[in-house]
């Protein structure tokens, strides 16, 4: 189960201890349901090639993640007909209550482009009640889009990519 809040914000965040960053290719075999190959390359680190499965949903949703070899990868990836397949940096950041915040920049320099921010919580409770510890936080997550109609990966995919 995947249980995450998600933002429109511009930007990275500034004052925030940066805990690691990636670089991801990513494209959709369908889109309803969610099927989804993936390539994160961590910077300084390894490279995983991950095949996704995502429910439905707003707040909570299934999701089913199984790493693939990079060879499965480039077949899935070829024959997907939609083309480029999205580009995203994701940094992630430690927040003061502990929680991490994933800010993605998706397609820098293309038509569209945009930045998102994602927390995962444990429970549904904990998403609930979370709330930014400072004004600062609070102003850069002004924008949620937590299910909001239109607001997923998949959805983008669907506008520029189809």
């Amino acid at each position: 189960m995947e249980i995450e809040r998600k933002w429109l914000v511009e930007d990275w965040p500034k004052g925030l201890p940066l805990v690691e960053e990636h670089t991801m290719r990513q494209g959709y075999i369908s889109v309803r349901p969610t099927v989804r190959i993936r390539e994160e390359a961590k910077t300084g680190g390894e490279t995983a090639w991950v095949l996704c499965f995502k429910s439905a949903g707003g707040l909570a949703r299934e999701e089913i993640e199984r790493p693939i070899d990079k060879a499965l990868f480039d077949d899935l990836a070829a024959k997907i007909i939609a083309r480029p397949l999205i580009e995203k940096v994701r940094r992630t950041y430690l927040l003061p209550d502990g929680n991490r915040l994933e800010v993605n920049h998706v397609d820098a320099g293309q038509p569209g482009a945009f930045w998102y921010a994602e927390i995962e919580y444990p429970t549904i409770a904990e998403a609930e009640a979370w709330a930014p510890g400072s004004p600062a936080l609070a102003r850069y997550l002004g924008s949620e889009v937590t299910g909001q109609p239109g607001q997923s990966m998949g959805a983008y995919w669907e506008r520029t990519r189809t």
